[in-house]
């Protein structure tokens, strides 16, 4: 199978499963147009997102690596009236083109972003007793991913969902030997996740529009 084909059923899903989003397809076309890397999840992984918020029921979620805000909306628009992302985003431009990502979008109100260095502002989230959160996704610099995990599991609670993601690298998360920074910071997701008592979790590999990659998922329990 090809990335052609991955790319062609991540399609087939979003035209046989979504409906027209204008709004979402908007927000890339920004992101692009303000020079954004293009690294933002897939439509499939941001409904996968969705989804989860909904399922786990989270009214309080926390987004480390916001970008330009996609994976943001689609988790701010599964939450009640009285819900919050709380997303962390080290580029003030990135963080610029978001916030008019979530005006336009009309989720502003259901968004709390932080700009800054995402250890800062998690220290600064735990000097104000922000947590517990119920659902975190890390989608940040990869080599910072144990002391993001770290940050995690202080900001949660039993029943908390912790999702990390980009943890296969096109399967060089087997490379033991590898030296590659991102690959090395997978292979310490997985190290942190397995080695806690407190976390029960699982990986889903993941091919589509963003090539071969995947989730760690962990519930604390």
């Amino acid at each position: 199978m090809s990335s052609k084909t991955w790319a062609a059923v991540d399609d087939y899903i979003v035209s046989s499963l979504f409906e027209a989003d204008p709004v979402l397809d908007a927000v890339i076309a920004t992101n692009r147009k303000q020079g954004l890397p293009a690294i933002d999840v897939s439509a499939a992984q941001g409904k996968l997102l969705s989804l989860l918020v909904r399922i786990r029921g989270a009214k309080r979620v926390l987004e480390v690596g916001t970008l330009g805000g996609y994976s943001t909306i689609w988790m701010a628009r599964a939450l009640p009236a009285d819900g919050k992302v709380v997303t962390l985003e080290l580029d003030p431009h990135h963080a610029k083109v978001a916030h008019s990502n979530f005006e336009r979008a009309g989720v502003s109100k259901l968004v709390d972003l932080r700009v800054g260095p995402a250890l800062q502002s998690l220290e600064t989230l735990a000097a104000e007793n922000a947590g517990p959160f119920d659902l975190i996704f890390i989608d940040a610099d990869k080599p910072n991913n144990p002391n993001y995990l770290t940050w995690a599991m202080r900001l949660s609670r039993p029943g908390t969902v912790i999702i990390c993601d980009n943890v296969i690298r096109d399967g060089a998360v087997l490379d033991e030997d590898g030296r590659d920074p991102h690959v090395e910071g997978a292979r310490a997701a997985f190290s942190f996740i397995g080695g806690d008592k407190h976390l029960d979790g699982t990986a889903i590999q993941t091919v589509g529009a963003k090539g071969y990659d995947g989730f760690a998922i962990a519930i604390v329990e």
